[in-house]
């Protein structure tokens, strides 16, 4: 007999905390190296609207998840193709830079337009 497969079942809550929390560097807490890169300033939204990225020339960056209260905002690091944000509350979420687009936590995001 083969052992049953358990698949991991993702509530509301636990989903809107990894779109926007991310886990603990997996650099044991160090801020990753920064590399000169042009960061993607702007509006970015998910297709559906219900997440949306501020990213600003200063070096933070504001998130919303729509039913969730509280936004994230807090420092970005970029390391060629990837951008680091970190939390004001200590956690870290990986974004990886495409063209066009930014892919965070399964969600694709694109410049808002207007």
């Amino acid at each position: 007999m083969r052992p049953s497969v358990e698949h991991p079942v993702v509530d509301a809550a636990a989903l809107l905390k990894r779109v926007m929390g991310g886990r603990p560097a997996e650099r044991g807490g160090q801020t990753p190296a920064r590399v000169k890169t042009s960061a993607p300033v702007g509006v970015w939204l998910s297709e559906d609207g219900t997440v949306r990225l501020d990213i600003f020339s200063d070096g933070t960056y504001d998130g919303q998840v729509a039913g969730r209260r509280r936004h994230a905002h807090g420092t970005y690091h970029i390391d060629g193709s990837l951008m680091t944000l970190s939390d004001d509350s200590g956690l870290f979420t990986a974004v990886t830079l495409g063209v066009g687009e930014l892919e965070m936590a399964g969600y694709h995001l694109s410049p808002a337009v207007g």
